[in-house]
């Protein structure tokens, strides 16, 4: 069998890059202050990247998220050097570039199971990678407790992708995918 085409929404693409470029910028920003010793505010906030991706990919196909993904990546990047520190911007756009990638390619290829594995599993998976990613490009060598930081990081990016799954449950019915209505199935009769 293959994959269905998706109709392209340049309206929901716009909307995805919008959101994806303030997530990002807003998170660069951010993850500059520490809540305490484990966390950065950064932690928090990173991790909606992650439902803008799913809920794309869902609904517009993996073309259309990682096209979100590039122009968010381009334009938060810019930002990001503005709001934080340069080496905060290329270590966040490593990071994002590679992980929200393997966040559309592990979404797809799951996406006909059980509604909740695709998004918890691609966000996972794509939140190891970031953290490991940012972290050690961001803080290396600085002496700041970055370690530390990345596991607590990594921790509420998994209590995120959790709480993450009640909004992605909750848009699915006005987000239904946008396939070409030649690749639906056809009824009986």
């Amino acid at each position: 069998m293959t994959e269905p085409r998706f109709v392209s929404s340049p309206k929901g693409i716009a909307a995805g890059i919008l959101a994806m470029v303030a997530i990002v910028a807003l998170s660069n920003y951010v993850v500059q202050f520490p809540i305490n010793d484990w966390l950065t505010w950064g932690a928090l906030t990173y991790p909606a990247a992650f439902l803008v991706t799913d809920l794309t990919n869902r609904t517009l196909g993996p073309k259309a998220a990682r096209t979100v993904i590039c122009v968010g990546f381009a334009l938060a990047v810019v930002l990001s050097a503005w709001l934080a520190t340069p080496r905060i911007a290329i270590a966040s756009g490593t990071a994002f570039l590679v992980a929200q990638l393997l966040d559309v390619a592990v979404f797809n290829r799951l996406r006909a199971g059980a509604w909740w594995r695709a998004p918890l599993v691609s966000s996972t998976l794509g939140s190891i990678v970031d953290t490991l990613l940012f972290f050690s490009i961001a803080f290396a060598a600085t002496g700041l407790p970055w370690v530390t930081w990345a596991l607590g990081d990594f921790g509420a990016k998994m209590a995120m992708a959790a709480l993450m799954l009640v909004p992605f449950r909750l848009l699915m019915p006005a987000l239904r995918p946008q396939i070409a209505k030649k690749d639906l199935p056809h009824p009986a009769g």
